[in-house]
């Protein structure tokens, strides 16, 4: 049967593979009904970069009809997936056009597991700004409030899935880039651990800050594309680890009573909104009520050295990315972006010593946080520490690097600790403004603990749902 909009703006990933498996629809029914969603909403939101409907109807040719997500619409994000002879640009403009030569690890286990590649999601140049709003493409909009940015770097991801173009999309994180725009669009996105998602072929990101994984609006879409997604391959660099059950079953598992410390402090001692603290304090009354224990402990962190390390690794990747991507081309400072230009330049100052003492920083704050999840199970913070800012705020296009790379910590001081130490962290949308505008909150766990964290997701899910807002009703 073919589905109205209304009926497949209400399915989640895993509904709709039970309506395939099931034989009530086809995957040409999802199919087309997420062609004709992204038609009809995609120019208010510029979320869809790539189109990619002839892939994906060729795809359904030879599609496995027993593959677990067989036919369920997903976007890749325009950053790291590679599909075999489509363009992945970075959101960078001078790379444009230049087709993936293979596809990357985690894209064939997408396509494995029947996913239905529909397009590519904006993303900010190179990934590196908390919002996407890049030359190639322009800026994408929030859904939520069309003068508002998404969230970056995966902010298109974020975007699509918020407006129920697709159920849920691949993002990576970096510094954030998945919790951020999950909790600017009223989604839900687990960061995993370090090395439980191969990266391959490719490097690890930013000296093993960078992960991948999806943007949701339900915890089990997370949980089911987790178990079909995690896993090192040989010659991987960093191994999480395994899972004692399957992390979709893990999702209904009772938490048990957990001790959650909570703080809103930032690092910078910067200012937070009165509706972040509002979201963090408010689901730390849900979590007393759930019977969790909550109070007030953070762990000590050393932050000056901490940003000194992040942006030294930062800077020199983006001039190794920049170097390695523009083989045998000539480039210069009009071909990118203002602060991706600034940043690689930075790069080039940085020497051998330099980066392997910022990778040791990294190395002993990780040791260093450990213990604190020794003795709390959880720590809670709000996600941002400030509302989504209008467009233009988080813009790339400044010469005055260091301040944009204050405004980004400003907006987003609790996430980057967790790409640094390696430890899963998650945004949920328990919290909305008056206005309604999404208010994430994070909550993060020790080093392999997405089982546990995905336990205690999905009881909030149902204390508190947020799964029947839309953005865009009727």
């Amino acid at each position: 049967m073919s589905l109205s909009s209304a009926e497949y703006r209400r399915l989640d990933a895993v509904a709709m593979a039970e309506l395939v498996q099931s034989r009530r629809v086809t995957p040409q029914d999802l199919l087309d009904a997420a062609l004709a969603e992204i038609e009809r909403l995609n120019p208010r939101i510029n979320a869809v970069v790539v189109p990619m409907a002839a892939q994906a109807r060729e795809a359904l040719a030879t599609l496995d009809s027993a593959a677990p997500l067989a036919g369920v619409p997903f976007l890749l994000k325009d950053f790291l997936a590679l599909y075999k002879g489509v363009p992945t640009s970075g959101g960078a403009r001078f790379f444009a056009g230049d087709a993936a030569p293979i596809d990357s690890e985690l894209v064939r286990r997408y396509r494995h597991a029947g996913l239905s590649i529909v397009g590519k999601a904006n993303s900010s140049e190179f990934a590196i700004a908390a919002s996407s709003e890049g030359r190639l493409f322009g800026a994408t909009r929030n859904p939520w409030d069309l003068t508002r940015t998404p969230g970056g770097s995966s902010g298109g991801s974020a975007a699509a899935v918020a407006a129920r173009l697709v159920p849920a999309a691949h993002a990576t994180d970096g510094g954030g880039s998945i919790r951020i725009p999950a909790s600017a669009c009223g989604l839900f996105g687990l960061k995993p651990s370090r090395g439980r998602i191969s990266m391959a072929p490719g490097g690890e990101g930013l000296g093993g800050c960078a992960n991948e994984h999806v943007v949701t609006r339900s915890v089990r879409d997370s949980a089911a594309l987790l178990d079909l997604t995690a896993g090192q391959l040989p010659g991987d660099p960093y191994t999480a680890p395994p899972p004692l059950r399957p992390y979709a079953d893990e999702a209904i598992a009772d938490p048990g009573p957990l001790t959650i410390a909570f703080s809103d402090t930032t690092p910078e001692g910067s200012t937070v909104a009165a509706e972040c603290r509002a979201a963090m304090e408010d689901a730390a009354r849900l979590l007393e009520s759930l019977g969790h224990k909550v109070e007030p402990a953070a762990p000590k962190v050393d932050w000056a050295a901490l940003d000194h390390a992040f942006f030294v690794v930062m800077a020199v990747q983006t001039q190794r990315v920049m170097q390695m991507r523009a083989a045998r081309r000539s480039y210069g400072a009009t071909d990118f972006e203002p602060v991706t230009w600034a940043m690689a330049e930075a790069g080039k100052g940085f020497g051998g010593i330099e980066y392997l003492a910022a990778i040791q920083t990294f190395h002993r704050i990780g040791r260093e946080t450990a213990p604190f999840f020794q003795q709390h199970d959880l720590l809670l913070t709000p996600t941002l520490a400030q509302l989504p800012p209008k467009l233009g705020h988080l813009s790339t296009e400044t010469e005055d690097l260091q301040a944009y790379l204050k405004r980004t910590f400003e907006f987003a001081p609790y996430t980057r600790l967790f790409n640094v130490t390696g430890q899963p962290a998650m945004s949920l949308p328990l919290h909305w403004t008056a206005a309604g505008l999404p208010v994430g909150v994070q909550i993060a766990g020790a080093y392999g603990s997405e089982a546990l964290l995905l336990r205690l997701a999905f009881q909030l899910e149902r204390a508190r749902p947020w799964a029947e807002r839309d953005p865009f009703p009727g």
